[in-house]
């Protein structure tokens, strides 16, 4: 695999999409998008996914790829977003992929560790631990094993938190260890990989601000819909924001309170990412900024995409 390609991470509301659609414009690029919700169709307003008008023309791949109710993991995600670069590649375009689903861009970028297949007997017994004692109460035990993975999943993640504790019940290795030396390895393809780092107090305002807007133009008649279409069970339902928004659905939150815990977990699941591309292997460059990450890179990237 030896086509060129641009990474864009960062946490979310750091500007990410409208850097890549402003550097795809003016290298004759297109975006593959590394993000773990904007790929199912009807994930818009609480995804920020990007509209047509915002794209203006610019070609964006892997968003409304799926229903919510296909399953996608990291080693999907990277199947198909190879098959879009090298399509991009084959017009001759740039590829720039942009997103904040770190394990996603990871998987793109270096390929997965190679872990043990599914043990079915580990899998029930941990299955129905996390079941009887809650995800909560598993994260935290996951927490004194595997820290690192534990840092980068929600408490309420049922799915990863099993994942993790099989690893480490299988291998004896913190699963969270494994990919970090994993990381070490070097890049499937030759990438330029930018990351995004706002200060945390920006950060907030930018957050608040973009929730608010989401919640005006419509995010919980979005997540009304949804769940009435697919169900309280598709996993998508079960991500930052929208998870709130389904608490309120079930009574357990009121307008105000949703609200506030939508802002809370996204400012939440902002600094993990911030962390995790503060702390992954092989960024080249981290900017508080778009208009910074611009002026100190165009030339650089404009020369790896041979443009």
């Amino acid at each position: 695999m030896t086509t060129p390609i641009l990474v864009l991470g960062g946490p979310t509301a750091s500007g990410k999409t409208a850097l890549a659609i402003e550097l795809a414009r003016r290298l004759d690029g297109e975006i593959v998008g590394a993000d773990s919700v904007q790929v199912y169709r009807g994930f818009d307003i609480g995804s920020a996914k990007p509209s047509a008008n915002e794209l203006g023309g610019v070609k964006h791949h892997l968003l409304d790829v799926l229903d919510p109710d296909e399953e996608i993991d990291a080693m999907r995600f990277a199947a198909l977003a190879d098959a879009a670069i090298d399509a991009i590649s084959a017009r001759g375009k740039v590829a720039i992929v942009a997103g904040g689903t770190g394990l996603w861009i990871r998987a793109l970028v270096r390929g997965l560790v190679d872990l043990p297949p599914v043990d079915p007997g580990i899998r029930t017994r941990i299955e129905a631990e996390v079941a009887l004692e809650g995800p909560t109460a598993s994260h935290a035990r996951l927490a004194e094993v595997d820290p690192v993975a534990a840092s980068a999943i929600h408490p309420n993640d049922a799915l990863r938190i099993v994942r993790a504790l099989e690893v480490h019940a299988q291998t004896g290795e913190p699963l969270g260890e494994l990919r970090a030396r994993h990381a070490l390895g070097g890049h499937r393809r030759p990438t330029l990989f930018l990351a995004l780092e706002p200060p945390l107090d920006l950060l907030t305002l930018r957050i608040d601000a973009r929730v608010d807007a989401m919640v005006a133009a419509g995010f919980l008649d979005e997540v009304k819909r949804l769940r009435e279409r697919y169900g309280p069970g598709v996993r998508a339902l079960g991500s930052v924001g929208y998870r709130e928004w389904m608490a309120h659905l079930d009574g357990q939150l009121d307008h105000d309170a949703a609200l506030a815990a939508v802002k809370t977990a996204t400012r939440t699941y902002a600094r993990r990412q911030r962390n995790w591309f503060r702390s992954e292997l092989g960024v080249d460059a981290r900017h508080v900024s778009p208009d910074e990450l611009v002026a100190h890179q165009y030339d650089r990237i404009a020369r790896h995409l041979g443009r």
